[in-house]
């Protein structure tokens, strides 16, 4: 390769910039300068946004980015600006929008085509560098690109325009807004219901997503119902993702999604967002169920998450652990040769390895056929009765080889973990160990959960903004500057710090989420219409060309932030009885109202807030001292029973007073004497009777409509 200099991109924070700073192309980061130069240079922009864990950006990376003949096309005749999507939501949401609608396709690498003012009018996902697989080669899409933007200029303009104004429309969700109803809840669970996969557990084929918010959906609605179906379609889900190669079967922890319909194959990477919301729902599924396996994933995620995507000494969760170490492998790290199995393992830890986690000749992958991905073939039952052993004995044996097998490839070189600190997925972290210091009586989630709150607070707090979208390594954000941060990063926030108030009853978390919600009301509430804005209003322009108001509804990939800041302001008016926060909620689930249902599962967070919305969060408050073991028994009992919302608060007897308890509990709670430990189920403004007993709290708690 011949040499050149280091492109733009050289000193960007960004992993997966600097990662193509060596690049022949002539890259820009997203900025003025180079929109600047693309309207001076009356030049047509090439627009690549990825991210650093995506395997198929890496490939174009190294098949047509680093090709000096494709970089020197890109340099003639186009303005080439790369964008980190965990960076720029805002924009990647902009341009996967355009250029599904152009080609049918979205995804990473999204590869777009702009007129001089950001205008997209051609577009598409991975191009190879030559036709290949149906897909016509990036080097003569460059070429006919140039070509036509000059001959069929005006043509193009006239198109991108049109485009422009089509996703202006469908952004706003313009004409949407109606008078919510609970009957859309109805809608999305037959929705859901249709696409299960029987056999497999899942909706649709491949590839397959886990959708937790669905199975969050679902859940509630059988706690409701009692449909035996809902929860057949849950637990058929839970177990098959478990059982296959998209949980990683030595670390823990889930990858993005399976390629095929068994949940066999999966793509590699793992992401924060997956393994935050995958450990609520193992979480919910073991207390509705009772079953240990369920328990036993959720324990899986958090030792492969403290291990990997965790600062334990300051707080954080890092944003994603990369799919492969090389852009010559295909999850090589996670994937196993029969020969390197019987390397690591005694000859009959290896036989029994192999025929657990079906690892055979040939093995599951096209770039290497020997390579196979563990799954669970068997149980470990099955393997006792052939061998005509007990079965703790093969559960035993089982342990030890996957301990020798996970310290064998703990020895390979590790793919590479990106360690930003996202606000959004940080807080969606938080969120999910509170839980589990809660269900599973962990308290080194506990403190890990609120050193992470801490640190946020610390370091990506504005008084102006609210929460930034990232928290810096070393200080915090200073200045007016806006840091990025937008309505994800507010109402997951909200969430995260209401979540640490119930857990601690410590009310400056609670008037934390109060201000957070305020300024995201302030910066991002469509007065006109209801629902919010993803950016705030005074945040630097985008381009022309998508500088276009837009409302976050659905599921994509993670819960959609207006049904989340829905919920955050329903939850904040249970402790507050601020009309407003109700009012605004209602006017939230409005504004998508008119076209909820067209969504499917992909609305599935938007049903959970029209359930929280019309029922209210279910409220259980615990009264004694909090070493007491019959207190302690109480909060086990409460915490045991799942119900979308519910919030289970603990005060000792002397701090049951109106200065201590928030506004929506001291009017509602009746006089609790300083006697034995007591536990109080309120919802809808009032409170049932005090119960002293755990099997009362729990029949309460499941006499809840």
């Amino acid at each position: 390769m011949a040499e050149h200099k280091p492109n733009r991109l050289h000193g960007q924070p960004s992993a997966y910039l600097k990662s193509a700073a060596h690049q022949p192309v002539a890259w820009h980061p997203w900025g003025p300068e180079a929109l600047e130069r693309a309207q001076q240079e009356d030049k047509p922009i090439l627009l690549d946004i990825g991210a650093v864990w995506c395997h198929w950006c890496h490939v174009m990376d190294r098949e047509s980015y680093e090709n000096q003949e494709v970089a020197q096309l890109i340099n003639q005749n186009f303005i080439p600006i790369k964008v980190d999507r965990d960076e720029r939501p805002d924009i990647d949401a902009r341009y996967q929008a355009a250029v599904s609608a152009i080609s049918g396709q979205g995804g990473w690498p999204l590869t777009a085509f702009l007129t001089p003012q950001g205008k997209p009018f051609f577009g598409g996902t991975y191009f190879p560098p030559d036709d290949l697989y149906g897909r016509p080669g990036f080097k003569r899409v460059l070429a006919s690109i140039a070509a036509n933007f000059k001959t069929r200029r005006q043509e193009i303009e006239e198109n991108a325009q049109k485009l422009t104004d089509a996703l202006s429309r469908a952004e706003l969700f313009a004409g949407a807004r109606r008078d919510y109803t609970p009957k859309v809840v109805d809608a999305i669970v037959e929705s859901a219901s249709k696409l299960f996969d029987v056999r497999y557990g899942g909706f649709g084929s491949a590839p397959k997503f886990p959708h937790p918010t669905t199975l969050e959906l679902l859940l509630e609605q059988y706690q409701a119902s009692r449909e035996p179906y809902l929860l057949t379609i849950v637990s058929t889900t839970l177990d098959r993702m478990a059982g296959g190669g998209v949980y990683d079967q030595l670390a823990g922890g889930f990858h993005r999604y399976s390629v095929d319909q068994r949940w066999h194959v999966p793509h590699f990477e793992k992401m924060a967002y997956d393994n935050s919301e995958l450990l609520k729902s193992y979480l919910h599924g073991y207390q509705v169920t009772g079953n240990s396996f369920y328990r036993e994933v959720a324990e899986g995620i958090i030792v492969w998450v403290d291990a990997t995507l965790s600062d334990r000494e300051r707080g954080g969760f890092y944003a994603s652990q990369d799919a492969d170490y090389s852009l010559e492998d295909d999850g090589d790290y996670f994937t196993w040769t029969l020969d390197e199995v019987r390397a690591c393992l005694s000859a009959d830890q290896a036989d029994l390895a192999a025929r657990y986690y079906d690892v055979r000749q040939p093995g599951d992958m096209h770039h290497n056929p020997a390579k196979n991905v563990l799954f669970l073939a068997c149980s470990a039952e099955e393997l006792a009765r052939d061998r005509g052993v007990p079965v703790e004995e093969v559960a035993e044996r089982l342990a030890a080889a996957k301990q020798t097998m996970l310290a064998a490839r703990q020895q390979r070189s590790t793919p590479y973990v990106d360690s930003t600190l996202y606000v959004s997925w940080n807080a969606m972290f938080v969120s999910a160990y509170l839980e589990a210091a809660q269900v599973l009586d962990r308290d080194d989630c506990r403190q890990q959960a609120l050193r992470t709150l801490d640190r946020l607070l610390e370091g990506a707090w504005s008084d102006r903004w609210g929460f930034a979208h990232r928290c810096p390594e070393q200080g915090r954000i200073t200045g007016d500057e806006w840091a990025g941060g937008m309505l994800d990063d507010q109402a997951f926030m909200v969430h995260a710090l209401l979540g640490a108030f119930e857990l601690t009853a410590d009310k400056r978390y609670l008037q934390q989420a109060e201000q957070t919600m305020k300024l995201c009301l302030q910066h991002c509430w469509d007065d006109e219409n209801g629902g919010f804005f993803d950016r705030p209003r005074g945040a630097p322009a985008l381009i022309a060309g998508v500088d276009l108001p837009r409302k976050p509804f659905q599921d994509s990939p993670t819960p959609g932030a207006n049904p989340v800041a829905a919920m955050a302001l329903d939850r904040l008016y249970g402790y507050t009885l601020d009309e407003m926060y109700r009012d605004k909620a209602r006017r939230t689930l409005d504004a998508f109202a008119g076209v909820a249902e067209n969504f499917g599962l992909s609305a599935s967070t938007y049903g959970l807030a029209v359930l929280l919305h019309t029922r209210h969060p279910v409220e259980v408050v615990i009264v004694g001292a909090r070493d007491d073991a019959r207190t302690q028994a109480l909060a086990r009992a409460a915490h045991q029973k799942f119900r979308f919302g519910k919030v289970v608060l603990q005060y000792e007897p002397q701090e049951v007073s109106a200065q201590q308890l928030p506004t929506g509990l001291a009017a509602t709670l009746p006089h609790v004497g300083g006697g034995a430990p007591v536990a109080l189920v309120c919802g809808n403004g009032a409170c049932q009777p005090p119960v002293s007993e755990p099997d009362e709290l729990a029949a309460a708690l499941a006499g809840v409509p």
